[in-house]
């Protein structure tokens, strides 16, 4: 059974919508808040607990990610906070969620998937008081039956109001579900850069793209910096922060984007790529040239570096070194030969 600690960091999301809207690609800033349009109440969410083990993962202050066993059971609190001067019911609810085309788009209304029918809630609503807060209790439990694999979901906080012609206003913050099931040892995160390109949009300013690709068994939600140093020369420009909101499934592949946001030459450059998904890190490092003008240059293959090296220059000293130490055996075997001919 996992021991839990309590969240210091608030949650994910500002949302507006009517309702029935379209699914909700949800965004990954530290608040998770909800504002009415003229003077409506606004709320916010945070995941009050946190398991033990995850502690320094900061994905797992912001959302429910675990790997449980089949069989299993969990319980997070989440809190609401009314932010407003008025008294706000707010209703508490799962729904599915996907990962598409690098962003995790939970689903606005009670739509279900396997693992939301695997979700309860002891309460379904909250009324909170002005400038107060209230808590629920999520629970998960893991069918003895359920199959390994990864399931996505959000538990949506919602408040409705402002009835116009045929509208109502619906007000929604989220937090994410990423549940694993499978055995004792969780799957593993791993990922890898597989090219970077330069591109110049059209005022001319330098944007790096690196696709990436999910070789793990759990989601990413990726950030990271990236760094460009002269091929020729010594001019350094960054570290420019990765565009957050990009999330893979396992097996995805998308594009990071970083905007460099000073004037930089076309180069080439060599550019250094930091990438992170909670307490998984890795480093790429490619050369790329930025074009003349706007558009995209050539893509450039991503290299991983070790301990500040790049895994190609790895390969070159592994063999340097085996061929070290291979002559001197041979040189030894040739001379035990001849001596061995000689008597």
């Amino acid at each position: 059974m996992h021991k839990y600690i309590p969240a210091g960091a608030l949650c994910l999301l500002a949302l507006a919508g009517t309702v029935g809207g379209p699914p909700s690609a949800i965004a990954s800033p530290r608040v998770a808040a909800a504002g009415g349009a003229r003077g409506q109440g606004s709320f916010s969410v945070r995941l009050v607990d946190v398991p033990a083990p995850l502690v320094n993962d900061t994905r797992a202050r912001q959302y429910i990610i675990d790997n449980l066993r089949p069989g299993a059971t969990i319980r997070r609190r989440v809190e609401v906070a009314n932010t407003s001067r008025e008294p706000a019911r707010v209703v508490m609810y799962p729904s599915s969620a996907r990962i598409k085309h690098g962003s995790f788009v939970g689903t606005f209304g009670r739509r279900r998937n396997e693992l939301t029918s695997w979700m309860s809630l002891d309460r379904k609503w909250l009324r909170v008081p002005p400038r107060s807060t209230a808590r629920t209790t999520v629970t998960i439990h893991v069918p003895r039956d359920a199959a390994p694999g990864e399931r996505y979901g959000v538990v949506w906080a919602q408040m409705s109001g402002g009835h116009g012609p045929g509208v109502t206003l619906v007000n929604r913050a989220g937090i994410r579900v990423y549940l694993s099931v499978g055995g004792h040892n969780p799957p593993a995160t791993r990922f890898r850069v597989d090219t970077m390109t330069g591109e110049r949009d059209r005022s001319g300013r330098a944007i790096v793209r690196a696709q990436v690709h999910n070789t793990g068994g759990r989601a990413l939600d990726l950030s990271g910096t990236l760094d460009l140093t002269k091929v020729r020369g010594s001019i350094n420009a960054g570290p420019y922060p990765v565009e957050l909101g990009t999330t893979l499934a396992p097996g995805q592949s998308e594009p990071v984007t970083v905007v460099v946001t000073d004037q930089v030459a076309n180069g080439p450059w060599k550019a250094t790529l930091r990438l992170r998904s909670g307490q998984y890190e890795e480093t790429y490092r490619a050369r790329i040239t930025f074009p003349r003008h706007s558009g995209h240059g050539r893509a450039a293959r991503a290299h991983a570096v070790v301990a500040g090296r790049s895994m190609a220059f790895y390969g070159g000293a592994t063999g340097l070194v085996l061929g070290g130490a291979l002559l001197p055996v041979t040189v030894l075997l040739r001379r035990r030969k001849a001596a061995a001919q000689s008597t």
